[in-house]
């Protein structure tokens, strides 16, 4: 999903926003909002995998050190 979100930044800044109509100002408007949003969306999901290691890794030594 990076890649996909890097590749639409850099369309989206390439755009020569002069010469839009007000139609394609406010499309671009709207992509650039869904755009930020996406991009916090992958930091979140980037936090819980963090999380979902850890705890994985605290489940796996509970269940080692519960066995002994």
């Amino acid at each position: 999903m990076a890649d996909t979100i890097a590749e639409t930044v850099d369309l989206l800044y390439t755009i020569d926003q002069e010469h839009l109509t007000l139609d394609q100002q406010i499309a671009l408007g709207t992509a650039m909002a869904t755009l930020a949003q996406a991009e916090r969306l992958e930091q979140i999901n980037e936090r819980l995998r963090s999380i979902h290691q850890v705890l994985n890794s605290w489940a796996l030594k509970a269940t080692v050190d519960g066995g002994r």
